[in-house]
Parts: C-alpha cells; sequence; structure tokens
C-alpha cells in the first residue's frame, strides 16, 4: 500500500489539546512526485487553531525521489560498494503562525527540523502544536505506508 492518508488525522499529545482531529481533503502537490493534503476542519479542544486558509496554510505533502538511485556493482576485489547511493522521501507540514499579534501569518515548516518563525511560541503556541501534532498524528496513521512507499517507490 502507498502513501494515503485517511480523513481524519488524530493528532497526537500536545500540552492543552484535547482529541485533536484534522479533517483534510486532496489538495495539488507542489511537485508530480508528491501528494499533498489541506486540513480544512478542525476537531477536539484546540483553542485558537486555524484551519487552511490562503493566508495561513496548513498542509502535509509527501514526497518521494523524483529519480531513483541503484546500488551499483561490488569492488570485484574487495567485494565493497564503494559508493551506497540514497532516496530521500519527506513528509512535510506547513502550517501559518503568527510571529506577533497584529502581524500577517508566517509559514511554519515541519520536516525533520521544525522551522519555527521567532515570537509565534507565544504569540500562536496552538498553531505551532497543530502543525506538530498533525504532522505526528499523520506519521502514527501512516507508519506502513511510508515504509511501503519507501520500499516500492508507489505513492
Amino acid at each position: 500500500m502507498s502513501f494515503a492518508l485517511t480523513s481524519p488525522i488524530t493528532g497526537q499529545a500536545q500540552t492543552g489539546f484535547t482529541a485533536p482531529t484534522y479533517t483534510h481533503v486532496t489538495d495539488s502537490a507542489p511537485d508530480i512526485t508528491g501528494k499533498q493534503v489541506a486540513v480544512t476542519a478542525l476537531g477536539g479542544t484546540q483553542a485558537g487553531v486555524t484551519a487552511h486558509s490562503m493566508s495561513s496554510p496548513f498542509t502535509l505533502t509527501f514526497f518521494r525521489p523524483k529519480v531513483f538511485r541503484f546500488l551499483g556493482k561490488p569492488n570485484p576485489v574487495t567485494g565493497l560498494i564503494k559508493d551506497v547511493p540514497r532516496n530521500s522521501f519527506k513528509l512535510i507540514t506547513r502550517k501559518g503562525v503568527l510571529p506577533l499579534a497584529g502581524q500577517p501569518y508566517s509559514n511554519m515548516q515541519v520536516t525533520t527540523i521544525v522551522d519555527l518563525p521567532a515570537g509565534s511560541d507565544v504569540a500562536d503556541a496552538p498553531n505551532v502544536r497543530a502543525a506538530l501534532s498533525a504532522h505526528f498524528g499523520a506519521l502514527v496513521q501512516q507508519s506502513a505506508g511510508i515504509g511501503d512507499t519507501t520500499v516500492s517507490g508507489v505513492v
């Protein structure tokens, strides 16, 4: 089975959240090798959290490599493969957060690294928590699907 999020995503534990859920719809991914959803409704208790909008996006995108790399032949003398190539798969969550009250939304991005705009941890903690909750919920929900996709290459 490939990566296929079902709606709603059950969010994972975050301080101040009770039973968070994220209802989503299929969206256009920014690249042909990806699948993307946009969070259109929220469930549970998540005070201050906003769903997807143009000015404050809330999306989750899964990517597979554009070109798969393959293992080369071993050295005939040593039996070792000199360079082992890598194929990268990514799940990226994008969420609009407020860097400061009265300011426009700025995008937070969660991949392996959380890229959090300064000040939003205080000014917009619920949306920071929502992005992390949905991201971890997607990983929990699709653990086998992500594993299958990384083995088969089928998104």
